[in-house]
């Protein structure tokens, strides 16, 4: 039997021999897992969301786009049944297959580098690592593929074609290295390790948030005060389950230091300091305030005056200890040119101010 935590029995999908069951389906292998409720679920919860927060075995996306089937007590339930302390919860999904990670030769605006790490300006559009539908192109596949290049990576499984398999020097958890992550249309400075101990090094310093991150943003909308802290709990938005939102209860807590640099008429310059790393945390704290990032599609309003904008926020700095380094480095990804075309464009509109 696993270890129990949070009143939870039973292993993860992750987890050794014996810790689950897979069978071969048409579309791949069909996983199962199972465990029992403790007095997490006194509040009646849901058995999605149990699963998803309490067991983190599958999360509630995941339930419906891996044909997931739930048993409660033995029974077949829906994903909205509710729970109760003592009740037995199992749950079956396809997996698909992995196709490894596979090296790509891909440009890179490097910032510093060095035998165990890189440092790199990511471009906007570029995919930080892959997912459904985003298997090639991203910045994990670049950095794999700069890697086998210096002959520092094995090459694929099945010859260079890119065939499935793995790389005996990079397990598939490397995952090219990366350690943190943008969206795909943040641009902005980023850090990778080339070898797992130098990954599980820079790792542990986000997850201890001793590294420090500054972002600058373009707003529609000046936020009030010019500068100040944004602190809730952030969760997936009940109403559309692709996007964020501040939640009374559940989520977890995000925090965003900001501050106001320049303001154009109705649009701002902001700099934000994000002390926790939850997704979309700054697009949906700029949006609580009244003031989206231009060019969001998600958390804000097509702009008239600037229709053709994309996302309007840069990652600029990172502070980080490299390892082998006894100081913190400091690394600034300069400003990308839609950066700078749109500020010259505003000034000349709008004039700048700068707050007190």
């Amino acid at each position: 039997m696993g270890k129990k935590q949070r009143g939870v029995s039973g292993a993860g999908p992750g987890a050794g021999p014996g810790a689950g069951s897979g069978a071969e389906d048409a579309r791949g292998v069909r996983r199962s897992w199972e465990g029992g409720v403790g007095e997490e679920a006194a509040d009646g919860r849901r058995v999605d969301r149990w699963l998803a927060e309490t067991a983190r075995v599958v999360t509630r996306s995941q339930l419906k786009a891996r044909g997931a089937v739930i048993l409660v007590n033995g029974k077949e339930s829906k994903p909205s049944r509710p729970l109760k302390p003592g009740d037995r919860v199992s749950v079956s999904w396809i997996e698909e297959p992995s196709e490894g990670l596979v090296p790509e030769d891909l440009p890179l605006s490097v910032l510093y580098e060095d035998e165990r790490t890189i440092v790199v300006d990511k471009a906007q559009g570029m995919v930080t690592h892959p997912g459904h539908g985003n298997r090639r192109g991203t910045l994990a596949n670049a950095l794999l593929g700069r890697l086998v290049a210096a002959g520092r990576g094995a090459a694929p499984r099945g010859g260079p074609g890119g065939a499935p398999g793995g790389f005996p020097e990079a397990p598939e958890s490397f995952r090219g290295g990366v350690v943190h992550r943008l969206d795909k249309d943040t641009s902005g400075v980023i850090v990778a390790a080339k070898d797992p101990a130098a990954q599980a090094a820079l790792a542990a310093q986000f997850k201890d948030r001793t590294t420090r991150k500054e972002y600058l943003a373009v707003t529609r909308g000046v936020p009030a005060p010019a500068a100040g802290r944004v602190e809730n709990r952030l969760g997936r938005d009940p109403r559309e389950r692709k996007r964020f939102a501040a939640v009374a209860e559940g989520g977890k807590v995000a925090v965003t230091d900001y501050r106001v640099l320049a303001v154009y008429g109705r649009y701002a310059l902001v700099a934000l300091r994000p002390k926790t790393g939850r997704t979309h945390q700054l697009r949906v704290h700029l949006a609580g305030l009244g003031a989206p990032i231009l060019g969001d599609p998600v958390y804000g309003k097509r702009d008239s005056d600037f229709s053709a904008a994309t996302l309007m926020l840069h990652a600029f700095r990172l502070r980080i200890r490299l390892p082998g380094k006894e100081e913190a480095s400091l690394f600034k990804a300069p400003l990308p040119s839609r950066f700078v075309a749109l500020l010259a464009e505003l000034e000349r509109r709008y004039g700048k101010k700068t707050p007190a």
